[in-house]
């Protein structure tokens, strides 16, 4: 009885044999990053990060009452019925309440007349490559610069994260605000459309802003915020006031824009004391983001 031929192995079908098991026990990656296999290539593809905040509060019950009872003193002298209603605001029509919203109070007394609008935009990226805070301080940027800041720093980026690409707000399909509503949009300087309302506090001088509370950049307001002041014509003889405060927190922007038209062509409305109540209030909803 012959003995059993062994086998021969040829060592360089054993060698293939264990490449081919190799690539075919490999898998993908396990921590969801895209691999890129092209020579030279990166080998993973980065998501930017998404925004803070993915909803929004609802505006017109987001200023307490008692700072409302103090911007807009024209109330005051109204039934109670009345009052109620103007504290109660007036919200923008927008079409997706999760994007944009806003809100409008209107006062008005023998001596002035005051408007409140406050508008808050969460911003959304819809490229990958570009995080939503720096989306947002795209849009923060243009509102800057539409303001004519004297030596505005517009173009800077959130700390620490790469500058944006691209052009064009991040505007999403479908959500747009009604012309004629509180939106913010724009330049934020802009007077408000409609009859504003409240109360005189404004003294007679040349209509010049006082040194120090000049348009500026803010600080301690949010990640970057600044502030308008214009004083115009309203009708013939009448001076009105408008302060704006903008001011951005990650994905959201909030713009509060204040005004005062005195009833005497010859008063022209206190920056001073129009700017701290507008920068008051910013400060409450930059705390409300915040809790």
């Amino acid at each position: 009885m012959q003995p059993k031929a062994r086998k021969a192995y040829v060592p360089g079908l054993a060698a293939l044999l264990v490449v081919v098991a190799a690539g075919c026990s490999g898998g993908g990656a396990t921590d969801g990053a895209v691999t890129d296999t092209k020579p030279g290539g990166p080998t993973t593809a980065t998501t930017a990060q998404p925004g803070k905040y993915r909803t929004l509060r609802e505006p017109c019950g987001s200023v307490p009452r008692s700072m409302l009872k103090d911007l807009l003193p024209g109330a005051a002298s109204l039934p109670e019925d009345q009052q109620t209603k103007v504290y109660q605001g007036t919200a923008s029509v927008t079409y997706d309440t999760d994007r944009r919203v806003g809100c409008g109070w209107k006062a008005t007394s023998p001596d002035a007349s005051n408007q409140l609008v406050i508008d808050l935009e969460r911003v959304v990226s819809y490229d990958p490559a570009v995080s939503d805070a720096d989306r947002a301080q795209e849009v923060y940027a243009k509102k800057e610069t539409a303001a004519g800041l004297p030596s505005s720093p517009a173009s800077a980026t959130p700390s620490g994260t790469p500058s944006a690409s691209g052009t064009g707000t991040d505007t999403a399909p479908g959500t747009t605000t009604q012309t004629g509503s509180p939106s913010g949009s724009g330049n934020p300087s802009g007077t408000p459309s409609g009859t504003p309302t409240g109360s005189g506090s404004g003294t007679p001088s040349d209509g010049t802003t006082p040194d120090g509370l000049e348009p500026r950049v803010l600080d301690s307001l949010g990640d970057v915020a600044f502030l308008d002041d214009v004083l115009a014509r309203a009708g013939a003889a009448a001076q009105q006031r408008t302060v704006s405060v903008v001011f951005r927190t990650s994905n959201v922007i909030v713009t509060v824009r204040y005004t005062e038209q005195p009833a005497h062509p010859t008063v022209v409305p206190d920056s001073k004391e129009l700017q701290d109540k507008a920068r008051g209030l910013a400060r409450t909803l930059n705390e409300q983001l915040n809790e």
